[in-house]
């Protein structure tokens, strides 16, 4: 079993920064693709940031320039840094990796979600 754990989350002014970070425990033979998703209540899960265990990442169009991505896989933990955060940010946001569990087996798993809200 593969367990994905968020924190960071909170209360942030408009135009200020914030830290998220999730850490993998469990067992496995390699963490693949990891990613951060948001969701806001009544609409679909929309991806922000995936990164590629070599480090290839990917961002959705409201995430570049302001948005980073990144991961440590010897800690298996990874990380968002968010800047010049605006209201629309505001959501709950989900760690999701795809995990190679056994051979030739892959699963995706997701975080509880941490709520990230802007505002003054």
């Amino acid at each position: 079993q593969v367990q994905l754990v968020e924190s960071g989350g909170g209360l942030v002014l408009p135009g200020g920064s914030l830290t998220l970070s999730c850490a993998a425990s469990g067992r496995w033979i390699r963490i693949d693709d990891m990613g951060w998703y948001r969701q806001v209540s009544g609409k679909q899960r929309e991806m922000v940031a995936v990164i590629g265990r070599g480090g290839t990442t990917n961002y959705a169009e409201s995430a570049k320039g302001r948005f980073t991505i990144s991961r440590e896989n010897g800690k298996n933990t990874l990380s968002l840094q968010l800047n010049s955060v605006q209201p629309e940010d505001t959501a709950v946001y989900y760690c999701y990796a795809v995990v190679l569990v056994a051979t030739s087996i892959r699963r995706d798993y997701w975080g509880q979600g941490t709520q990230v809200t802007v505002s003054s």
